[in-house]
């Protein structure tokens, strides 16, 4: 059943022209579409330089707005407060639910906070090089490295090593959404360590699904599966060692 229109988030998808791939958009719109419609399409740039050519064909095809904005002065990017302004505009106008910031700039660590503080949903798109603070600033943010067919993706470089931190977050996750029984709802866990970290993402260490990555550390943690006649079966997660209640 498709949701009602009260139920669907509109997104507007506002792109740095300078700081994103034309290559990618497929990928990035796909990825939005996740997360609600994407009914405002725009991206920022001077259109004058050489370089906002590659974009050309692909703004077509996905029928994207390109708004145009002119270096006033060498070495300054005035792409970002043409961003910001038209956001603030479209955040006053109600005509939306959420906001897709695709770039990997930090200069819009502060537009995305105040989004979030208006209480719409904000999720970002950019490099893995992209600044902790507009990461964590959005509520999802998703790395392009992870949207790469896989032939072409490189693996991140926590991806590949044993220090990595998901483990622990992910047992911080289960902690809090454990029931009396220990296990957890791995829904619920996924939500929860979206919000430990908003650039959680378990194709960022080689699987494509948060249950994959799970169970491929069975020496961590434990799942087990609630089947359904009616529907797809229920996963939960617990410690591995865990004592039975």
């Amino acid at each position: 059943m498709m949701p009602s229109a009260s139920d669907t988030r509109l997104i507007a998808m506002l792109i740095d022209g300078d700081n994103a791939q034309p290559s990618l958009l497929e990928h990035v719109l796909a990825e939005t579409a996740k997360y609600g419609v994407v009914t405002t399409r725009r991206i920022y740039g001077d259109w004058t330089q050489q370089q906002m050519g590659g974009w050309k064909e692909a703004l077509h095809v996905h029928a994207i707005q390109p708004v145009q904005q002119f270096r006033y002065t060498v070495g300054k990017n005035a792409t970002d407060s043409a961003l910001i302004i038209d956001a603030m505009d479209l955040l006053h106008s109600g005509l939306v639910s959420g906001f897709c910031i695709v770039s990997s700039d930090s200069d819009y660590t502060r537009l995305a906070t105040r989004i979030r503080e208006q209480g719409l949903f904000v999720m970002g798109v950019g490099r893995q090089d992209t600044p902790t603070a507009f990461v964590n600033a959005c509520e999802v943010f998703v790395y392009t490295e992870n949207l790469l067919p896989k032939a072409n993706a490189k693996p991140a470089p926590q991806a590949t090593s044993e220090s990595s931190g998901w483990p622990q977050t992910l047992a911080q996750a289960i902690e809090m959404t454990a029931q009396e029984d220990g296990w957890a709802f791995l829904g619920a866990v996924g939500s929860y360590v979206r919000q430990l970290d908003p650039a959680f993402d378990p194709r960022t260490f080689g699987h494509r699904q948060l249950s994959l990555l799970v169970k491929s550390r069975p020496d961590l943690f434990e799942t087990r599966e609630s089947k359904s006649k009616s529907g797809p079966s229920t996963v939960f997660v617990r410690p591995a060692g865990a004592r039975p209640a």
